[in-house]
């Protein structure tokens, strides 16, 4: 680190200055024997080291891009058990479904909030809501400054013709965060207009999954922006669902896995200029010394990793400038012994230019390959939001190999062959089918953990897209126990997967005549191929699903993130505590 500052102290100019950035971490990193030990060996106190290597690496950043500081909105949720006639706030938003709008010959409402809302209004919500046209399908919404309550403004959100799932309620919540964007409102109260026949239970699934949807909604990534609209939000109440310790703890569970969703889409809209594999093990790092009671960290360098015989990793990594780094974060409880091992593994590509099968043409989407570590951020994701919640009775290793797929002279080439950790050799028909190469290192080094189980996530194939579309992840796996736990994970989550087949004779197609296998097969059949490729690379003994999550990982609508497969894992992790 010292001699990369002083390197960069003596340059004159941005390109001398990127240049010399380079040379002094490329040799820092080939010297280094860990990532960590390169704050260790720095005799700054620690304050001013992060800040320093901060400083560096934004200073070294192609474009001298850097994100800004912009601080998560901080939201105060409550659940209380009040008339919500009786609430006072910005706005009162109450969730209707079709049914809740039914309205008798006098066109008075049916429904008793709603009656008790009208009634206290004189009438006006009934009147303005028929005159808005507003019948509680799905996707409506309509906001009305009306006097007579304590609420300055009262909202109707439409939730369809039933409302029962984390779905329905998380999209209550993001229509929520919405309204009060519109109106810069500070505080809201939100209920629902029928609440009576959903159990114990549901109520606080329903709660959580508001909150998580007011927290996600009303949160942008401003960070590449050069202006930003601050955010008023303060506090949300949640009415008529009850109130006390448990629901009060629900809460806070939907606040920790938001903060993990929300790093995750911070990590997947962060361009590759700033987002590289260094900076990703920083982040990884920084989660461990957060959460220091039950996370620690482990970053391997390329050296590292050589010793390890990741040869399959490594190829990949090699045409890159910025070096590749192995990270391994382990979650322990405190306070007793873990009766189950877990791996989750993310595929880390920070940027995918396709390497010498770069990738051309109408579709091709090179300039969106910076969201090819989505597998990562779901993993890391994940990690903060179990560092906060702190489940007992699970240990759980979540494992990255983190890297570039460019092109250079030092570059794996078409037909090149490597050799994984566990001696399996594969020929590189094709270099942008680069995903498979570095997971499959990562899956045999998450074998040596002595995990049971392991689920991988990756933007690994176009194929998975094609069948399934931008909005449902492919499941592949061969335990059917695994695959029951994982789909009621996500049945919480409301996070949408669809198991498909590892049809073993379309092997065939990946067999070598000079290697154990190639990389990728034909067109047909991608993504199951590309299942089956990994499956080479995990212990018979352990449990292992792969989700290919290359269409949900990115709205192309909003032209963002979609933290996608965090909430999932936290709660199948949770299934698996005691």
């Amino acid at each position: 680190m010292a001699a990369i500052v002083a390197s960069l102290a003596s340059s004159s100019s941005p390109s001398l200055l990127f240049s010399r950035f380079r040379a002094a971490a490329a040799t820092a990193a080939a010297s280094t024997s860990s990532f960590r030990l390169s704050f260790a060996v720095s005799p700054l106190p620690r304050s001013r080291r992060g800040r320093l290597m901060a400083h560096t690496l934004a200073q070294a950043t192609l474009g001298l891009t850097q994100p800004a500081n912009v601080d998560v909105p901080k939201i105060a949720f409550a659940a209380k058990d009040i008339d919500a006639v009786e609430w006072s706030g910005d706005i009162l938003a109450v969730g209707v479904t079709e049914k809740d709008m039914a309205k008798d010959e006098n066109s008075k409402f049916q429904n008793s909030i709603l009656q008790r809302l009208d009634k206290q209004l004189s009438g006006l919500l009934a009147e303005a809501s028929s005159e808005e046209d507003f019948t509680g399908k799905s996707g409506q919404s309509v906001v009305l400054r009306l006097p007579g309550i304590g609420s300055k403004r009262v909202s109707l959100i439409g939730l369809g013709q039933s409302a029962s799932t984390p779905t329905a309620f998380r999209g209550l919540g993001e229509a929520v965060a919405a309204a009060a964007k519109a109106a810069q409102a500070s505080n809201i109260g939100i209920v629902l207009a029928s609440s009576e026949g959903l159990s114990a239970e549901l109520k606080l699934t329903t709660a959580s999954a508001i909150a998580s949807g007011t927290v996600l909604g009303i949160h942008d990534d401003t960070r590449y922006k050069s202006e930003s609209k601050k955010i008023a939000l303060k506090s949300v109440d949640i009415l008529g669902l009850g109130s006390g310790p448990e629901l009060d703890k629900k809460l806070k569970y939907a606040e920790d896995v938001s903060s993990g969703i929300i790093f995750g889409r911070q990590l997947v809209n962060s361009p590759a200029n700033v987002l590289t594999p260094a900076v990703l093990a920083a982040e990884a790092s920084k989660i461990a010394s957060t959460y220091s009671d039950v996370i620690s960290a482990t970053i391997l360098n390329a050296e590292q990793c050589k010793e390890l015989k990741m040869g399959s990793y490594l190829g990949v990594a090699a045409a890159s400038a910025n070096p590749p780094h192995f990270i391994h974060l382990c979650y322990k409880p405190v306070g007793g012994p873990a009766k189950v091992k877990l791996a989750l593994v993310g595929k880390g590509l920070t940027f995918d230019s396709g390497g010498y099968n770069i990738k051309t043409g109408p579709g091709c989407s090179i300039e969106l390959m910076k969201f090819d570590m989505g597998g990562s951020a779901a993993v890391l994701g994940a990690a903060k939001a179990l560092g906060q919640i702190k489940p007992p009775g699970v240990e759980v290793h979540f494992i990255v190999a983190a890297c570039e797929n460019m092109i250079s002279g030092t570059g794996m080439r078409p037909g090149d062959i490597v050799t994984a950790s566990n001696g399996k050799t594969i020929e590189v028909n094709n270099t942008d089918a680069e995903g498979r190469l570095t997971l499959a290192d990562a899956l045999v080094y998450a074998c040596n953990q002595g995990v049971e189980k392991i689920v991988d996530l990756a933007t690994l194939t176009g194929a998975c897209v094609v069948a399934l579309g931008p909005s449902i992840a492919g499941v592949f796996t061969p335990s059917d126990d695994l695959a029951k736990e994982v789909f009621a994970a996500s049945e919480l989550s409301g996070e949408k997967l669809w198991r498909m087949p590892l049809e073993e004779s379309y092997w065939e197609s990946m067999k070598s005549g000079v290697a154990d296998m190639v990389n990728t097969g034909g067109r047909q059949g991608g993504a199951i191929t590309a299942a089956l490729f990994l499956k080479q690379y995990v212990d018979e003994k352990v449990q292992w699903m792969h989700i290919d999550m290359a269409g949900p990982v990115w709205n192309e609508k909003k032209k963002a993130a979609t933290g996608f497969g965090i909430s999932t894992l936290v709660e199948w992790v949770l299934k698996n505590s005691s």
